[in-house]
C-alpha cells in the first residue's frame, strides 16, 4: 500500500531540523501519562516538545462540553502550542496524551528569550509557521474535497496501528463523522491510493 504524503505535513519543512536538534540538545525528558495535558486551552503552553514516544491530540469543547478532535501528534512529531506560546498567547487548545508519552521539552520561555539573541530563529519560526499553516490549511481544504473514506485510508495508510493509539469515538471526531460511519468505512475496508 502506497502512502502519498506524511499525516502531518510540516515535518518535511527544512526548519524541523532546528527544532529537533533543539529539543535533543537542549530538552529536559519529561513522562505525560495517558490523559495528562501537556497544555490546557486558556493557559500558555509551558514547553515545546519533541516526542519520542506516544501520542496526543488536539481538543476543543463546545458550549455543552462535547469534546472535538483538531489534530493527532505521534512519535518522532512536535507538540506545541505554536508559534502562540512563544509570544506568551495562551491556547485555544487542549494538548491530550492518548497513550503514555516521553517528550523532550524545551521551555517557551527560553525560546521567546532567544529570539534577541538568535538571528537564525527568527527565520527559523517564520519557516515553521508556514509549514504548520500548510498542513492545517491542507486538512481543511481535505474536509471539502475528499470523501469520509478517502480521508480514513490516508490516515490509516500512514498508521496502520491508529486504532489501538486512539479511540474509535477520538478518530472519528478528528474525520468529522460519527463513530457508526467510522466503523462502517473499516468494515468496507477499501483503501485506495
Amino acid at each position: 500500500m502506497y502512502c502519498k504524503k506524511k499525516f502531518n505535513s510540516y515535518i518535511d519543512c527544512p526548519a524541523v531540523e532546528y527544532w529537533k536538534n533543539l529539543c535533543l540538545n537542549e530538552g529536559t525528558m519529561i513522562h505525560y501519562n495517558r490523559g495528562d495535558y501537556f497544555f490546557k486551552e486558556g493557559e500558555v503552553a509551558k514547553y515545546f516538545g519533541y516526542i519520542q514516544s506516544g501520542t496526543l491530540k488536539y481538543t476543543a469543547y463546545d458550549t455543552d462540553g462535547t469534546e472535538y478532535i483538531l489534530g493527532l501528534e505521534f512519535d518522532k512529531e512536535f507538540v506545541s502550542d505554536f508559534p502562540f506560546s512563544i509570544h506568551g498567547i495562551k491556547a485555544r487548545t487542549s494538548v491530550i496524551a492518548t497513550t503514555p508519552c516521553d517528550i523532550l521539552c524545551v521551555p517557551t520561555k527560553l525560546i521567546h528569550e532567544r529570539l534577541a539573541s538568535d538571528s537564525q530563529l527568527m527565520t527559523v519560526i517564520l519557516e515553521s509557521t508556514e509549514a504548520v499553516f500548510s498542513t492545517v490549511y491542507d486538512r481543511y481544504k481535505d474536509l471539502y474535497t475528499k470523501s469520509p473514506q478517502q480521508r480514513y485510508n490516508e490516515l490509516i495508510c500512514q498508521h496502520p496501528d491508529l486504532f489501538t493509539l486512539f479511540s474509535l469515538r477520538e478518530i472519528a471526531s478528528f474525520l468529522k463523522i460519527t463513530p457508526t460511519h467510522l466503523s462502517r468505512l473499516r468494515k468496507n475496508g477499501t483503501h485506495q491510493f
